[in-house]
């Protein structure tokens, strides 16, 4: 079952406050509503589940495959944690809040779920000047307690212009927030939590403030902020440029550039693959698989021996 084809995915958007259309208009997606800011592409989460597009198991989620059939991802036990990885793709039309996340032992002691969320963005495009938040210029947690709770926000927060192709790391504990016109691939912990800072004093529909949790924020947040080292490492397959991205504690990403063809080999567990621009076709033991812009699949264990052919871009990331 699913040795001699990808398992492909379909997307669960998230309607948001900070959301646009370019999920429809960039990626062809049937969004649900004007103001779509996410699409799990790849997701377990019960937040968000993807479902199986293609195969003996098509309907169900990724999280029954993972609970049932273990053998797919080289899972030990039927007893391990959740599905441990979420992608994204994020339209922020406008700037999402300032915000934090918790590492793992907080996570599970306070909020009693198996992981916190460390992070990466691959920027898919970001208008001219965009910027970030990326960490904060507090250098005492008497300091950053001081700058939140006056409100001194253009003291307090760190930006940094981006573009796209940029890459970014963001581990758990690191102050950050997207800004308006920027979209990415966001490949992060399977989390939820997330503690808001600072929301620009912006309302919903009913004239409402989203909710703070500076107390818990002040409790997660890293200082002084220490920007994370990521040493990009090329490799060179056929007519495949891979860019090995980040190789950390839970997730390592790649970036593909495929112009011809390759000959590949599955050596992880499984392989999450998104494809970003382009067409190719993917052909595992004589069997070929059309594969296109916004098609997001997972390579699972057992697959061996595969071959890439056509043009396109693929971020791909595996445990």
């Amino acid at each position: 079952m699913y040795k001699n084809e990808p398992i492909f995915l379909q997307p669960v958007f998230q309607e948001r406050i900070w959301g646009g259309q370019k999920l429809q208009t960039e990626f062809g997606y049937d969004i649900p509503a004007e103001q779509t800011g996410e699409a799990w592409v790849i997701s377990a989460h019960s937040h968000g589940p993807s479902i199986i597009a293609n195969g003996p198991l098509a309907g169900k989620s990724l999280a029954d495959l993972w609970h049932e059939h273990g053998e797919l991802f080289n899972k030990a036990s039927d007893n391990q944690e959740e599905y441990p990885l979420l992608v994204k793709i994020l339209d922020a039309a406008d700037h999402l809040s300032v915000q934090v996340h918790p590492n793992d032992q907080f996570a599970r002691e306070a909020e009693k779920v198996p992981y916190g969320k460390t992070e990466c963005w691959y920027v898919l495009s970001a208008e001219e000047d965009a910027e970030l938040v990326l960490g904060h210029h507090a250098q005492s947690h008497a300091e950053l307690e001081q700058m939140i709770d006056k409100g001194e926000w253009d003291k307090l927060l760190r930006r940094v212009k981006v573009k796209a192709g940029d890459f970014v790391y963001v581990p758990s504990g690191t102050i950050h927030a997207i800004g308006k016109g920027i979209m990415i691939l966001e490949t992060q912990q399977s989390s939820d939590i997330t503690y808001r800072v600072y929301d620009y004093d912006r309302t919903d529909a009913s004239g409402n403030k989203r909710e703070l949790h500076l107390e818990r924020a002040k409790q997660v947040t890293t200082v002084p902020h220490k920007d994370a080292k990521i040493e990009p490492k090329e490799m060179v397959l056929g007519d495949l440029v891979e860019i090995k991205l980040v190789e950390e504690q839970y997730f390592t990403v790649y970036h593909w550039q495929l112009s011809g063809k390759a000959s590949c080999e599955l050596k992880e567990d499984f392989l999450q693959v998104s494809v970003i621009k382009g067409k190719a076709t993917i052909r595992i033991d004589g069997n070929s698989f059309s594969v296109e812009k916004g098609n997001h699949f997972l390579l699972p264990y057992g697959v061996g021996e595969y071959v890439l052919e056509g043009e396109g871009e693929f971020i791909v990331s595996h445990v």
